[in-house]
């Protein structure tokens, strides 16, 4: 029940804290892994408080709640909810207001979300009462609603941009000012705010010239009120590549040959990551503070990294028996546990389960054929507790992967977007945001125009493939070297009328160091089946599934938007993508199965619709669309011989589908 203002002014003079921030997983398994997670980092980090975020429109909204629910009630952990005002049910806003009072959640991250898009969702049977954007435009018109219908209940945070804020809604986001953004936020803190957090971040620079200015305006709003600065743990080059495109943080220069110097190695990136955020870390804590000085991180529901940049800067706060140096040089590789005699003492005892002893237990629904049960917990078996985890050391032997509560920290540490191990918290494309087309309405406009009959769509996705768009609704970004080994089938596909969302060739021990196909550490081997997904029409998709069955190197599975789900890979785990390397485990980071297809489905159907409102309800383009998305059906098609690849391209080109012939370009 307690306010992070009320958290922040109790700490002692000088002293530092941070906060993590979480997304609910798509996945149950996803979901069950991220509490294991939480209960290890909240043990051993023990973070001021935890945020949990809140999808566009409200798209997260039951899980997101959820998750907030076990944060606060189950682990006592002080948890701010992300609220987002816009393109939505007014009602919605008000439900998780008060659910958020019934938890005794007392701190609410103030949004504004998208643009308003009214007049794109009207004809929604939804939002004909209740526009939540005829009350909200703005975030400040959500805090000064907070405020009149609940005082000073919750405590407010309002979000800042230490490099100005893109406005999406735009024909020009690129253009970013802080100056121009700071009148309204002196409006939202005048308005009811009690903190400011900013987004992420890499140009600390930026950040100084930022806090200096609004600690110095004039309006005096900003004296004493706490900032927040937000950082994100660079997890992969291109996960950071992505979100900065997607947030238009800038990378300096310094930071970004850095980060090239190393980029063909995951592990190295994340290793030098780890330093830049560590860096960034220690100099802002070196800064003059009004406050007492806080970090904010955006965890991406995956733990070594912050685990390592929180240790290496000293942010973990003491326990009540401070640990000592014979604690530390005591522990042993591959055991976390404290000295000899250390674990009579409640205080040093490290959290621990039935099942996560000796080795790595991930929880799952079923095993799966090539399983093995010691590092694997059923659901109705895991999360036992034997006491928690309070020493220095054992915080150490997890970030650095080490003993049992290592591998539970680290199992899925190289995420691969949408395909990665369902399992995973972070499974997805893990920024916890919901469907959505990353562009504004005039970027779409300028991107994909105005699309009156398949043709045209299969224009824009042949642009795509070729390097002539930046991006689709279904990725915001150009084809990889990687995919565009495979361009031509890719075009082929498409001349068929079968649209490709995503593929990959097939790759047969590379070295990991491969500039094109190579990933994970040095002295590595890599290899790939390969699988492309593609949409198609209905009359094609019956001639193709029979094709399908009847061949024993495929795997598949299919959906469409009305639910059905189909496929010959019930209960099977694919994994499609994999390394060896020196001294560790075969690394799978790449894994296709049915709870996997059936999430992304979910979303990529989603996806067809936020592209439909980009245009007028009764337009040409929008009828086009929605009947599109009526009809198609989404296939992964997966090929097992990974030696022989090129079988997979020849086997689909020879079916002979309805849409054969009609060039769709």
């Amino acid at each position: 029940m307690e306010k992070v203002t009320d958290k922040i002014n109790a700490l002692p003079e000088g002293a530092n804290y941070f906060s993590l921030e979480f997304f609910p997983p798509k996945t149950s398994m996803g979901f069950a892994n991220l509490q294991s997670r939480l209960e290890r980092m909240s043990q051993a980090l023990r973070p001021l408080f935890v945020t949990v975020t809140w999808g566009a429109g409200g798209s997260t909204a039951a899980k997101s709640l959820e998750l907030a629910e076990i944060c606060q009630r189950q682990l006592g952990l002080t948890t701010c909810l992300h609220l987002t005002c816009t393109n939505m049910s007014r009602s919605l806003i008000d439900e998780a207001l008060e659910q958020a009072k019934v938890l005794g959640i007392r701190n609410i991250l103030a949004l504004r979300g998208d643009a308003p898009r009214s007049e794109e969702y009207r004809n929604e049977a939804q939002l004909l009462e209740g526009d939540s954007n005829k009350d909200f435009t703005w975030a400040i018109d959500l805090v000064r609603y907070i405020r009149k219908q609940y005082g000073d209940y919750f405590c407010i945070g309002v979000a800042a941009y230490p490099e100005g804020h893109s406005d999406e809604s735009t024909p020009n986001p690129e253009h970013q000012d802080p100056l121009f953004d700071l009148p309204y936020l002196v409006d939202k803190t005048k308005a009811g705010a009690d903190f400011i957090m900013t987004q992420l971040f890499f140009d600390v620079k930026a950040f100084d010239t930022f806090e200096k200015m609004l600690r110095e305006h004039e309006s005096g709003v900003f004296k004493t009120i706490p900032i927040i600065p937000g950082l994100m743990p660079i997890q992969s080059y291109q996960i950071l590549r992505r979100t900065t495109k997607l947030s238009h943080a800038k990378l300096p220069t310094d930071i970004l040959g850095r980060l090239d110097a190393v980029k063909s190695d995951d592990e190295l990136v994340k290793q030098v990551g780890v330093q830049i955020l560590s860096e960034m870390v220690d100099h802002i804590k070196k800064r003059p503070s009004v406050t007492q000085r806080g970090f904010h991180f955006y965890t991406l529901n995956l733990e070594k990294a912050v685990s390592h940049i929180v240790e290496n800067t000293h942010l973990i706060p003491p326990t009540l028996i401070e640990d000592d140096e014979e604690a530390i040089a005591s522990l042993t590789p591959g055991n976390p546990s404290p000295p000899d005699g250390a674990m009579m003492n409640r205080d040093r005892r490290r959290l621990s389960s039935i099942n996560s002893s000796p080795h790595n237990r991930v929880i799952i629904s079923r095993p799966a054929k090539s399983s093995n049960v010691s590092f694997e917990a059923p659901e109705d078996e895991a999360g036992i507790l034997k006491g928690p985890i309070s020493t220095r050391a054992n915080t150490l032997a997890i970030s650095e992967g080490e003993g049992s509560l290592g591998r539970e920290a680290t199992w899925d540490d190289f995420p691969n977007g949408r395909w990665g191990d369902a399992r995973s918290p972070a499974f997805g494309e893990i920024d916890g945001y919901g469907p959505t087309l990353h562009v504004s309405t005039p970027q779409a406009l300028k991107l994909w125009g105005h699309p009156v009959d398949k043709a045209d769509i299969s224009t824009i996705f042949r642009r795509h493939i070729t390097g002539e768009l930046d991006a689709i609704p279904w990725s915001e970004q150009g084809l990889s070297p990687e995919t565009s080994t495979i361009k031509d089938e890719l075009l082929a596909l498409n001349n068929k009328g079968w649209w490709s969302v995503a593929s990959q060739p097939a790759v047969n021990g590379l070295k990991s160091s491969d500039p094109v196909f190579g990933w994970g550490p040095r002295n590595g081997f890599v290899f790939q089946k390969p699988f492309v997904e593609f949409f198609l029409p209905t009359s094609d998709w019956a001639v193709l599934q029979p094709r399908l069955e009847a061949q024993e190197q495929i795997t598949y599975f299919a959906g469409n938007s009305q639910g059905e789900l189909v496929g010959n890979g019930e209960g099977s785990v694919n994994p499609v993508t994999w390394g060896t390397f020196a001294g560790k485990e075969i690394i799978t980071p790449t894994i296709i199965e049915r709870e996997s297809f059936s999430s992304w489905r979910e979303e990529a159907f989603s996806i067809w619709k936020e592209w439909q409102r980009v245009y007028p309800p009764v337009s040409p383009s929008a009828r086009l669309l929605g009947a599109v998305r009526e009809d198609v059906w989404l296939v992964n098609v997966i090929w097992g011989d990974f030696v022989k690849g090129r079988e997979l391209w020849e086997f689909l080109m020879d079916v002979q589908g309805v849409a054969e012939g009609r060039q769709c370009v």
